[in-house]
């Protein structure tokens, strides 16, 4: 994601305009009856500081994201031209989607009434009005958003990020040091270091997961195999040239999903930060769990944009709910996305399409597009069972304010509803942000490649999922060791008339049975197929997610243990 304080100018004045103020104040600019009653009528104390307090202070308060804090008369006032400016083309404050797609509790814009309001007090002369009319400051707990937090986690040691050179992707561990388990409803990522924080985000590391990492060697920030389609430069992982090409990665290999690139090496995602987007703040009825003697796990993207030495230490913030949530939020890291695709020198409108199908029903909360410098637009849009079709979400692309669109109710998605996100690109001159205009573009870490990702929230709902009957000993036709990649293996056990599955750092989770060769999973909306040879012999199995397939070789013929390897 990106980080852009450059662009983060952009970020968050608040004014309103009403032509009809404006016209009656340049008409009787001798009149001081007329001025008068104007200003009378419009002060910043009674009629603008609540629409401030409501739609802007979260950004424009000291030492946050925005240039200038709009909280007082004297901070506010300086700014008044400007405030009415960008509110008169709604660049503030900033709501890229548009208005004819879906109905969003974090909805940014203002009403035509506080805009009216706003530039009538500009137009009016941008009078202060009395203290007494002043509404009560908004709270921030020590510039918490989500209130003071019951953990906060800070990054062990400083980082110290050079003054040129390629952009940094790092993974850093915090300790949790928890004694219970603890669900969280809430979390907020403060980087140290804006000026140099493109985005940050939060994973969980399980006790598995640790004990992995230090079998692995270097398992959090892993080199791609030979056979990946990506390659390590530096701590950036970039896509080979000669890589296949998909722009539709609804036809691509594994539904546009290449194995390699990292993600598929970290944990259940916690938390994320980027400029313009909302504090995590899960809906009620739900939580993400974090067991004892877990770490967090920091993933930072740094930007060297100063031209200078900077330091950066991170903190996250957490709040627990006071009792085990209904059910578990289970978050999407990646969502619907396309690691196949190519933009060619000078595109102005290049098209990228990625597709996520879900197998079980689910509750969707949240999106979030995703891309580089060169993004222009993305679009949601879900075909249902029944084939009707209907767009959920687009936008105007702004790589340096990255919002995240949370539905005013949550939207049922039937078993089978396939999500379709189209991305365009613009890879020309006329692109003012664009790092080179020359070159092709693939999937990268760094900001002067690219990325496509519509990121999801959503909740699983598989309580009325059949489960089938079938002979216990052909369980153990499965049980085994099969492996995706070099070092990345899952394997099956049976525990009574049970199959478990598991991958190394995660722990055995139980397989319900859909028919005889395909079982599906009650706490993540993934299937598992095992393939049969012409003799009858299982030696592999498939993965289903979200419509993409990941095939593993069966390496031991059975597990010794109901253990991970």
């Amino acid at each position: 994601m990106r980080k852009s304080l450059s662009f983060c100018f952009t970020v968050v004045f608040l004014a309103v305009f009403s032509l009809t103020f404006s016209s009656a104040t340049r008409a009787d600019d001798g009149n001081e009856s007329s001025k008068g009653k104007s200003a009378g009528a419009v002060t910043f104390s009674r009629d603008v500081a609540p629409i401030f307090y409501k739609n802007c202070v979260a950004c424009h308060r000291p030492n946050d994201l925005a240039p200038m804090s709009l909280i007082t008369f004297k901070e506010a006032r300086p700014w008044a031209r400007s405030i009415k400016e960008k509110v008169l083309t709604r660049e503030m404050p900033p709501w890229l989607a548009d208005a004819h797609y879906g109905q969003f509790a974090n909805d940014k814009r203002l009403s035509q009434q506080e805009i009216d309001t706003i530039v009538a007090w500009v137009d009016g002369g941008a009078k202060e009005g009395e203290a007494k009319d002043l509404p009560p400051v908004p709270s921030f707990a020590d510039g918490w958003q989500i209130g003071t937090p019951d953990l906060v986690l800070t990054m062990q040691e400083e980082y110290a990020v050079e003054a040129t050179g390629p952009d940094e992707y790092i993974r850093f561990v915090i300790p949790v040091n928890l004694t219970e388990a603890k669900w969280v409803r809430a979390v907020e990522i403060h980087p140290g270091n804006k000026r140099v924080v493109h985005h940050a985000v939060a994973f969980l590391q399980t006790p598995e997961m640790i004990a992995a990492a230090k079998a692995a060697g270097d398992a959090l920030n892993p080199t791609p195999p030979e056979s990946s389609m990506f390659y390590k430069e530096g701590t950036l992982v970039r896509t080979k040239a000669e890589a296949p090409v998909y722009d539709n990665g609804c036809t691509a290999p594994d539904g546009g999903f290449a194995r390699g690139s990292g993600q598929e090496t970290i944990g259940p995602l916690l938390g994320f930060y980027a400029p313009g987007k909302d504090v995590d703040v899960f809906p009620a009825g739900t939580a993400k769990l974090i067991r004892p003697g877990s770490n967090v796990v920091i993933e930072m993207h740094y930007s060297k944009t100063t031209g200078k030495p900077e330091k950066d230490r991170t903190t996250v913030g957490l709040v627990f709910a006071k009792e085990a949530p209904e059910k578990v939020i289970q978050m999407q890291s990646n969502g619907a996305l396309n690691h196949f695709f190519k933009i060619p020198p000078g595109a102005i409108n290049h098209e990228v399409t990625a597709c996520y199908k879900f197998s079980n029903d689910a509750l969707l909360y949240t999106l979030m597009p995703h891309m580089h410098r060169r993004g222009k637009d993305m679009k949601y849009e879900v075909i249902y069972p029944d084939g009707r079709r209907e767009t959920l979400l687009a936008v105007k692309y702004n790589f340096s304010w990255q919002s995240m669109y949370r539905f005013k109710e949550p939207l049922l998605l039937p078993r089978g509803t396939q999500m379709i996100v189209t991305a365009h690109y613009d890879n020309s001159e006329r692109n003012k942000w664009n790092p080179d205009p020359t070159k092709a573009v693939r999937w990268g870490d760094p900001t002067y490649d690219e990325m496509m990702i519509g990121y999801m929230d959503y909740v699983t709902k598989i309580t009325d999922r059949p489960i089938a009957k079938i002979d216990p000993q052909i369980l153990d036709a499965y049980v085994g060791e099969y492996e995706f990649l070099p070092g990345r293996t899952v394997s099956i056990a049976r525990s009574g008339n049970q199959l478990m599955a598991g991958m190394r750092g995660i722990p055995n989770t139980p397989l319900f049975p859909e028919s005889e060769t395909k079982f599906f999973f009650k706490v993540a909306d993934v299937q598992i197929i095992f393939i049969k040879d012409e003799k009858g012999e299982v030696n592999e199995l498939m993965v289903e997610q979200g419509g993409r397939t990941f095939k593993a070789k069966r390496v031991k013929k059975a597990a010794s243990t109901g253990e991970n390897k």
